[in-house]
């Protein structure tokens, strides 16, 4: 039942609203004073403003200042947004079909609306400006890494890419800009264990058997940078940034690893000089052999001084 329904209210900013499922019983008269309890970041009086505005809805429409509390019922709304600096660069689509949309998502923007972060989102962008109400993502970048992101067009699509992407069916190549050491050797294939504990900021590696591998290639060098090619095994938290820092050539631009650096949200100087090139796979739905590649250059290896300003 929970999955078959659907919101009452149409999607505001790309975003879906928010759905709360009312408790067994309670000591309220009005579905107004469970909100208002429910809600203890909402002030009353916006709560009142929304029920007058019709912009809370339960499962038969809109909710009255006056509606009674119904147990175990569902109620949607849509929470405000915080406010957000925009994130001054485009996203690029590289492949749009009925089932897939593939971009280069820019570096400093989020894949789905996560903390502070909401409508300067990849995920919300594009269902926006595309009007691609059902979009999903099929994976996730971090934020601060650029390049191919790919999404699943409608809703009934999504567990057959989503799955590929779980079962490592997908082949994934990175391109990253870090110091260049004569004395490494590579090619080589990196391992560790990495743990990434929630509620901090940072993954760690831990002594235990490997649950994260990482290819590492040196394309080629000057100028005592090299362009190293990365093709991870498994797709750990930070992993390409932790094994990269584990041979002492942390990537460009890298705030967190070797060690944390505080950088605000907002400034965009000096981007981690980290690429998702490409993405290869069979598709799940129509068996067909798809390969991507990302348009975007990392900046450092053909302009360092303008990437260092």
């Amino acid at each position: 039942m929970r999955r078959s329904l659907r919101s009452p209210l149409p999607q505001r900013h790309g975003l879906d609203a928010v759905r709360l499922r009312t408790p067994a019983d309670g000591p309220w008269t009005l579905m107004r004073d469970h909100l208002v309890e429910r809600l203890p970041r909402v002030a009353p009086e916006r709560i009142d403003e929304m029920l007058a505005r019709s912009e809370i809805a339960g499962v038969d429409g809109p909710l009255r200042p006056d509606s009674p509390f119904v147990p175990e019922t569902f109620v949607w709304l849509h929470r405000d947004l915080p406010d957000e600096t925009p994130v001054p660069f485009p996203i690029h689509v590289v492949h749009r079909d009925e089932h897939l949309l593939v971009v280069d998502k820019p570096h400093f923007l989020s894949t789905i609306p996560r903390g502070r972060h909401v409508v300067e989102t990849a995920l919300v962008r594009l269902r926006r400006d595309l009007d691609l109400p059902e979009l999903s993502p099929a994976h996730r970048l971090d934020r601060v890494t650029a390049g191919l992101l790919m999404f699943v067009v409608r809703r009934e699509d999504r567990g057959a890419y989503q799955t590929m992407f779980r079962d490592r069916r997908v082949a994934k190549t990175y391109e990253a800009i870090a110091p260049h050491d004569p004395a490494l050797l590579l090619p080589r294939t990196v391992t560790s264990r990495i743990v990434k504990e929630r509620g901090i900021i940072v993954a760690r590696e831990v002594d235990g058997p490997p649950n994260a591998e990482t290819y590492v290639e040196l394309l080629e060098h000057r100028d005592g940078l090299g362009r190293y090619r990365l093709t991870p095994a498994t797709g750990r938290t930070h992993q390409l940034r932790l094994h990269m820092a584990a041979l002492n050539v942390p990537i460009l631009g890298d705030h967190f690893y070797p060690e944390l650096h505080d950088k605000p949200l907002d400034d965009y100087t000096r981007p981690l000089q980290l690429l998702a090139r490409t993405l290869a796979f069979t598709d799940p739905l129509t068996g067909e052999n798809r390969r991507f590649t990302s348009t975007l250059a990392l900046q450092a290896w053909d302009d360092y001084a303008a990437w260092a300003l």
